[in-house]
């Protein structure tokens, strides 16, 4: 049994009132498009289809998964739209599903559901509907005195009696992959000028062949986007199903309405995320963390046992035990190594920083290479930019840097040396050695000795 998909994108998306095409409009990080697409690839055989018109070429460099593109020239309608699709799997696939791009909710489990329906339908075709109070503009589902669904009738086109009815049309479809393309055929143009897939349900009922229609075990899957307040909605309901999913696998949330999490990142068991905390793109996050509040990670690894307060990470890695906040920044490629410690207002730049070093608060690092057991003191600063480019600071283990020093790179420190409070060094510093005053210089006798802060 081979199952194809088709996928609804090329519509106009004008209530959206925005020069982005709907369906890249992102979602948790994602582009709307994506998640119609993660779930028609958990059930089909083939890549799924999608139907491409409006901003084609944006709609397409946003999708990075494996697809195939149907382009539909002309908006003439949802069965113009899948008849796009008919080159590509006519004559391949035995049942095709068709959903649209708007609809992010639906689940995987759902169209599982659809498709055994439809595997046990004499009929051609099968369906979802929503039974409950609000229609949200969806059509109304017919039924016969019988049960047999027999038509489907727009919102706008229903009558009073028929706008009783609380039946509607979901917009998921699986039929038997022959009858449809030739169904699509006898599709008449409606009023308006477009060619409506609805229509094949009267099709099939013309032909006395049973069009199975299945209630969502979950009305919430058919809301679909047409405007920001949708899209704001939407995004609401993946952020709870998210960190719901989190939960359930042993990560702690404090009030999870106040935690933004994006779909791809990982996180380990017992670790504590508080709220107002933001965790996007490949980020991964280790055990027994505390994450937050107030923070913001990007694209950033952490280890184990750590913990990160009302703080920034961009593309930025923690090894294990590491503590960092209040109100610090790492920008991308900071490196901090395990037992690392970073004060409040600290700022860290494509640098490592070595196993157990601390970084005292109000401090830059840029560009540098700091051994194990560093200690970096207060108001310290890598002048790292010389007007032209970047220099690189380097720094061996176990030294000691007083505060507000400034290390003028490019520049080599030794192991084991020590900077006076205030120090501006400009030259390199040999293992050992002791520098103090500005410029820096080499302490030689006692009363110079006195000069060194030893406050971090």
């Amino acid at each position: 049994m081979q199952i194809g998909s088709v996928i609804l994108a090329a519509g106009m998306s004008k209530r959206m009132k925005s020069a982005v095409p709907k369906v890249i409009h992102p979602i948790l990080g994602k582009p709307l498009l994506t998640y119609s697409i993660k779930t028609a690839q958990a059930v089909s055989s083939l890549p799924p289809v999608v139907v491409v018109g409006h901003a084609s070429d944006l709609v397409m460099q946003a999708i990075t998964t494996e697809v195939s593109y149907a382009y539909q020239k002309e908006q003439l309608g949802t069965a113009h739209a899948v008849m796009m699709a008919k080159d590509l799997l006519k004559g391949n696939v035995d049942y095709v599903v068709v959903t649209s791009a708007d609809m992010p909710l639906i689940r995987k489990e759902t169209l599982e559901l659809l498709i055994k329906a439809q595997l046990h339908n004499d009929g051609p075709m099968s369906m979802m509907s929503i039974i409950g109070d609000d229609s949200r503009g969806f059509g109304r589902i017919i039924r016969s005195k019988t049960g047999n669904a027999t038509a489907i009738v727009e919102e706008k086109a229903a009558t009073p009696q028929q706008l009783r009815i609380k039946e509607y049309n979901a917009g998921i479809y699986c039929f038997q992959s022959d009858w449809l393309w030739q169904a699509l055929e006898k599709v008449d143009k409606s009023a308006v000028g477009e060619y409506y897939l609805t229509d094949l349900l009267q099709i099939a009922v013309e032909t006395d062949q049973a069009v199975k229609v299945i209630p969502l075990p979950d009305a919430e899957e058919a809301i679909g986007i047409n405007n920001r307040i949708h899209l704001a909605e939407v995004e609401k309901i993946l952020r709870r199903r998210l960190n719901e999913a989190f939960m359930l696998e042993g990560v702690t949330m404090i009030d999870p309405e106040r935690i933004y999490i994006e779909e791809g990142v990982k996180i380990g068991q017992d670790t504590v995320i508080y709220p107002e905390s933001y965790i996007r793109g490949n980020s991964t996050i280790g055990k027994n963390c505390e994450i937050g509040p107030g923070t913001i990670i990007d694209d950033s690894t952490i280890g184990n046992d750590c913990r990160v307060l009302k703080s920034v990470m961009e593309g930025a890695v923690l090894e294990d035990h590491v503590e960092m906040g209040p109100f610090c920044r790492l920008r991308s490629g900071a490196h901090l190594a395990s037992h690392v410690h970073m004060g409040n207002f600290g700022e860290v730049k494509k640098s490592y920083l070595g196993e157990g070093t601390k970084m005292g608060h109000f401090s830059y690092i840029g560009d540098a290479q700091i051994g194990k057991d560093v200690n970096i003191g207060a108001g310290t600063i890598t002048c790292n930019y010389d007007g032209q480019k970047k220099n690189k600071t380097v720094i061996g283990d176990g030294t000691f840097i007083g505060s507000d020093t400034m290390l003028v790179a490019p520049i080599t420190i030794g192991s084991n040396a020590v900077t006076g409070a205030g120090a501006v060094v400009t030259k390199d510093i040999a293992d050992g050695e002791k520098v103090v005053g500005v410029p820096a210089h080499v302490i030689n006798n006692k009363k110079e000795e006195g000069q060194v802060n030893n406050n971090d």
